[in-house]
């Protein structure tokens, strides 16, 4: 079982070294045991022979271990893979995590990535070791974990919360994969400081595991920089926005607490939105990256090394809301951050439905449908690029245009490159942000080019291009990197050039 990407020689010395880096990207079956951990377990490393590695947990699960009760692989981050993977497995996961088969049913999550269902999973047992049932039920099995051990939600609250059909059958999941009851389970976590409970129904403050470094001040700026009036509170060490889920509005903050672990406060009107409110947070902090891999990869080059030194841990922000993503980016084309903060802003002001109950954020971002109505009627600039912003919104909302974390990448490029008024820059940007793809770059951005005179790069399109080619696979976290390396202007030139330089990232 597994991945082309690492022998069994290299797994076996990552788990002999118990090298944390590697938790969430394997589990580690022993036959004699009939457990299954996670790389770092602290346990006596056990012999070659009696060792099978798995992809997933789902496919230890499977093939008849139990996870185990001292590492607890389920509480590690999630796999880098699924974003680094543009194949079906890699895009049945990411729609997996979002709680599409929760909501469709493996019908549904087949009919997306365009197979039937039986061939789907013949497919994934071949590459994962499991179907998509069993994949999804190893989610709700980690998010059940996740709260029994975080939070004082009554045991059948957290079954719901976990997407479960019911109590009964939380209780036997949790029973087969962790080896205890939920109570038992529950009964082993430790008191985290740090937390900061929201009184009410609904109300969850969760640690979200990450690896290795964080550039937690650079995704509060960028945040900070472009928060929305109304859905989005930014300051230098939180971020909260609101975000419409399937079962209602909900609302989260990311924080960093004293221990430096990533925060996820939030309130829901549905508790079995959860799991999918969950994934969308870390797909927006990126906290899924392997940062160590990614830095190690760009410090071999003399060029970065200094930039990778001053910056450790960069992650490149990702999208809570696909749709939203799509207009954001193209209000942000040709404009300064400020000016499309602005008009983001007023958006949402005039066409957002107005929620109560959540902080501070009293907003929704427009429904695609609202746009496509009224969009004309609050947006500002040139009649083209309005129609184009209203156009795309009408694909969105009547369906001609579909835009998910599970689509192909050619796909979704191809289908944004159809549509009026959409160019290679913004088609690729959404891809990064959306798709979480790590190895995205932008030749025509400005800002990028800008940041790479900075550092010694070439600056025009064609020679960046070929340069940066030796960075791949991580070229989006190269382009965060060129990103951050603009230089300051002099306050008299700021005004003038703010347009050039922050055409890229005004989304």
């Amino acid at each position: 079982m597994s991945s082309p990407a690492m022998t069994f020689d290299e797994r076996y010395r990552a788990i002999d070294s118990r090298d944390m880096r590697f938790d969430g990207q394997f589990v580690t079956a022993v036959r004699s045991t009939g457990i299954y951990c996670r790389p770092s377990c602290p346990a006596r490393t056990p012999k070659p022979s009696n060792v099978t590695f798995y992809p997933t947990s789902a496919a230890a699960h499977e093939a008849g271990f139990r996870a185990c009760k001292r590492c607890l692989p389920e509480a590690a981050p999630g796999s880098p893979q699924w974003n680094l993977r543009g194949d079906t497995a890699g895009r049945a996961m990411r729609l997996i995590a979002d709680g599409v088969v929760e909501r469709e049913g493996v019908p549904g999550l087949a009919r997306r990535l365009g197979y039937s269902t039986r061939h789907l999973t013949r497919l994934l047992t071949a590459e994962l070791g499991a179907g998509p049932l069993a994949l999804s039920r190893a989610h709700r099995a980690q998010t059940a974990r996740m709260l029994l051990v975080g939070t004082d939600l009554p045991a059948a609250d957290v079954a719901f919360s976990s997407g479960f059909a019911s109590v009964r059958q939380f209780n036997d999941t949790v029973r087969e994969v962790f080896g205890m009851s939920p109570l038992e389970l529950r009964a082993r976590r430790r008191v985290v400081s740090g937390s900061r409970p929201l009184p009410g129904p609904g109300a969850i403050d969760l640690v979200l595991p990450h690896r290795g470094p964080l550039d937690a001040a650079g995704l509060f700026d960028w945040m900070s920089a472009r928060a929305v009036d109304g859905a989005e509170v930014a300051t230098p060490t939180t971020f909260a926005r609101t975000l419409r889920l399937p079962g209602g509005p909900a609302w989260f903050e990311l924080r960093v607490d004293e221990a430096g672990r990533m925060r996820l406060r939030a309130r829901l009107t549905h508790l079995g939105d959860l799991s999918t409110l969950v994934t969308r947070a870390r797909r927006l902090f990126d906290l899924d990256a392997d940062p160590i891999a990614v830095d190690e990869a760009l410090s071999q080059h003399p060029e970065l090394a200094p930039l990778v030194a001053a910056l450790p841990g960069i992650r490149v922000p990702g999208a809570a809301d696909p749709h939203e993503m799509l207009i954001r980016a193209m209000v942000g084309q040709q404009i300064t951050v400020v000016a499309a903060r602005t008009a983001l802003s007023a958006l949402t002001t005039a066409l957002g439905e107005r929620v109560d109950g959540f902080d501070g954020s009293t907003r929704l971002f427009p429904t695609m449908a609202a746009i496509a109505e009224h969009g004309a009627e609050v947006l500002r600039g040139p009649a083209a690029r309005i129609r184009s912003i209203v156009g795309a919104a009408a694909a969105l909302a009547d369906g001609s245009l579909v835009l998910t974390t599970g689509d192909d990448a050619a796909e979704q490029r191809a289908a944004l490159l159809a549509m009026p008024g959409i160019g290679p820059w913004t088609a690729d940007y959404v891809r990064m942000r959306v798709l979480g793809d790590p190895d995205v770059f932008l030749p025509g951005d400005v800002a990028v080019r800008s940041g790479a005179a900075a550092t010694g790069l070439p600056a025009d399109p064609k020679p960046l291009t070929e340069w940066v080619a030796r960075a791949a696979p991580w070229r989006s976290y190269l382009t965060a990197h060129l990103w951050r390396a603009v230089p300051p202007k002099p306050a008299r030139a700021r005004r003038g050039a703010a347009s050039d330089l922050q055409k890229a990232a005004s989304a």
